[in-house]
């Protein structure tokens, strides 16, 4: 029978080209997964890390705009689904896709031909049930909700309706498209499936940097710092490192999935949290302001290893230690100093350095510097099949995929970017070590063209701040119009 119309509006309307459902390959279940609309470029590299994570592998073929909220994917089991969602932030539920369509006669269609074996355990006399209408980019009423709803009643639910506690939730999804200022008139895809899982999105309000006790300039936003923790693929029982450790906002996410973490940073002031602290209307920072303390305000203590005062340019890592994933924010000298020990002249006179005030003299540390550092350590210090997941600052007119620093021991793997303002912006590199690191790679410098941005200190700076002060004098111009 043809499916009843869902209100007037759907009268007369020209009958779009049927789209095709075809069924997944032979032991693939498709599933749909509703993303957050935000950080549009980390939720691809997220979702493919979490699927192989789980020991899945993912196809290319998404069937799905990357833009786009609805993400159509095929995976192997319920359990593999419901482990992708133990982890991500980046998508917001997943269901068991069991139609879909451009158009209501689609979509009737698409549920007639779904196999009755694969519905009937969900709805069966003994179970109760819930059906949710989700509307992306328009509002419907409570009526055209309902009128949804009402369109299925072709469907075998021989079970009552539970509005409180159902055993099964099932969701009828419409997508309006992407565009506030445009929505069409008809959705451009309809689905219905049933509901498995919820992701991890309340994670970035449970772990705002807003209610953390120990915080600085450059504190990692929470949603960004599990996004690196699961580009990593960082798990239960590994060791996650960061070299340029800061308040620690990295180890806390990693933390979070079970990792044992540690860490350095050249900064003693802010590795015993001493001095002055970034909040407002606070002067010195007090004795709960520091890493372990925020650990420990999550139950996470247990998780944390140490943090050592130390220069990222001299390892301090015996031969042999190594680490299951490696996850920082390298300095760019924005809002923290690039810098290590020793003088600008490299002076050998150890005992010019003051070792009773914590204070050692520092010299300059060149991007460029600080990006061959970092590779070379992960390099030696990765395990096979480990990540490397950092922050590059780029400058836009500037930029091109060949400035991406290389090793040979690491594949990249990821990268996304996040603009910073109109000429800047910074990438999530993410890495993995697919080579034994061997003494000839100690010293396989990057290519000259990819170090040549960076040469100069502070060079990314200069040019941040330089269309800072050309928007600046640009506005006082406007205003004296």
């Amino acid at each position: 029978p043809a499916p009843p119309p869902l209100g007037s509006a759907h009268a007369g309307r020209r009958r779009p080209r049927p789209e095709t459902m075809a069924m997944p390959a032979s032991g693939l279940t498709r599933y749909l997964l509703l993303m957050a609309q935000q950080h549009l470029e980390f939720r691809l590299p997220e979702i493919k890390s979490l699927i192989s994570l789980n020991g899945g592998q993912f196809s290319n073929q998404l069937e799905s705009n990357l833009n786009s909220p609805f993400w159509i994917l095929s995976l192997r089991s319920e359990e593999m689904a419901r482990g992708l969602m133990k982890r991500t932030v980046c998508a917001k539920s997943i269901f068991e896709l069991w139609g879909r369509g451009k158009s209501v006669e689609e979509l009737h269609s698409s549920l007639k031909k779904y196999p009755v074996e694969k519905m009937e355990p969900y709805l069966r006399s003994d179970f109760t049930y819930k059906i949710n209408v989700h509307v992306f980019n328009k509002t419907l009423t409570q009526q055209e909700k309902i009128e949804r709803i009402d369109f299925l009643e072709f469907l075998p639910f021989k079970g009552k309706v539970n509005l409180k506690k159902p055993d099964h939730v099932f969701w009828f999804l419409e997508d309006y498209g992407t565009d506030p200022n445009n929505v069409p008139e008809q959705p451009l895809h309809l689905y219905f499936g049933r509901w498995i899982a919820d992701g991890q999105r309340d994670l970035i309000e449970a772990y705002s940097v807003k209610r953390r006790h120990f915080i600085g300039n450059t504190s990692m936003d929470a949603c960004l710092a599990f996004i690196m923790a699961n580009h990593g693929k960082v798990k239960t029982n590994d060791i996650v490192f960061d070299p340029f450790v800061g308040t620690g906002g990295l180890l806390i996410a990693s933390a979070h999935f079970g990792a044992y973490v540690c860490g350095t940073d050249i900064d003693y002031s802010t590795v015993h949290g001493l001095g002055r602290t970034s909040r407002k209307n606070q002067k010195w920072r007090g004795p709960d302001e520091n890493i372990r303390a925020n650990l420990r305000q999550y139950g996470l203590e247990n998780y944390y290893l140490d943090v050592l005062v130390s220069d990222a340019s001299k390892p301090i890592w015996k031969k042999g230690m190594q680490f299951d994933a490696i996850l920082t924010d390298p300095p760019y000298g924005i809002r923290e100093a690039t810098r290590r020990t020793g003088s600008q002249k490299e002076m050998a006179k150890v005992t010019e350095r003051g070792t009773e005030n914590h204070i050692s003299i520092s010299s300059n540390y060149h991007l460029s510097d600080i990006l061959f550092d970092l590779l070379k350590f992960a390099a030696e210090y990765l395990v096979i099949g480990g990540r490397l997941v950092y922050w590059l600052p780029v400058y836009k007119p500037e930029y091109t995929e060949e400035i991406i620093p290389r090793h040979p021991c690491l594949k990249l793997i990821s990268n996304c970017e996040q603009t910073l303002s109109s000429h800047t912006s910074r990438h999530l590199i993410t890495m993995e070590k697919v080579k034994e690191f061997e003494d000839e790679d100690r010293f396989s410098n990057i290519l000259e063209s990819q170090y040549l941005p960076y040469k100069t200190h502070n060079s990314f700076r200069d040019k941040y701040f330089s269309g800072v002060t050309k928007r600046i004098a640009k506005e006082e111009k406007d205003n004296q119009k």
